[in-house]
């Protein structure tokens, strides 16, 4: 009689609640843990362009990224997705336009998209100016507010 082989499925494997999103969530908690920097944003995508690279002479980006997550291996400039926390600083460091490119999506869902140090200025102001406008907002009374406080209508 044939011996039987025993299966290679691991049951407790399949039992497992965690997903394969939720490993890597959890493994990318661990990597940012020691580095003490906030993850801002969760999801995004970074690339390099090893054509017009020049990492080999500045290093610049690699100087730049709180989290380490770039590294010069072989001749080019590596990522390790999992550490990276898409905040821009290696694009604002990187002398060459379009080499480094960064899309991340914010907790509203927004995506954003940049890979030149002017982009990630502008997209920082835009968003600083609406945090001002807000903080004035509610500092500040309406015109409506303001007139029934001092009694006097506002024309129309």
């Amino acid at each position: 009689m044939p011996e039987k082989k025993a299966s290679s499925i691991d049951i407790f494997g399949l039992l497992s609640d965690d997903t394969a999103e939720e490993k890597k969530k959890k493994r990318r908690k661990e990597l940012l843990e020691p580095t003490g920097v906030k993850e801002l944003f969760k999801e995004g995508k970074i690339s390099i362009n090893k054509f017009t690279c020049e990492g080999g002479q500045c290093k610049l980006c690699i100087k730049a990224c709180p989290t380490n997550a770039l590294y010069w291996s072989s001749g080019a400039v590596g990522i390790i997705e999992d550490l990276c926390v898409y905040c821009g600083a290696c694009v604002l460091n990187c002398m060459i336009d379009d080499c480094i490119k960064v899309e991340r999506k914010r907790e509203d869902r927004k995506t954003e998209k940049f890979s030149k140090p002017r982009e990630v200025i502008m997209l920082e102001e835009k968003l600083n100016g609406q945090k001002r406008l807000e903080r004035v907002k509610a500092i500040l009374p309406t015109a409506d507010d303001y007139c029934e406080k001092y009694g006097s209508k506002p024309q129309a």
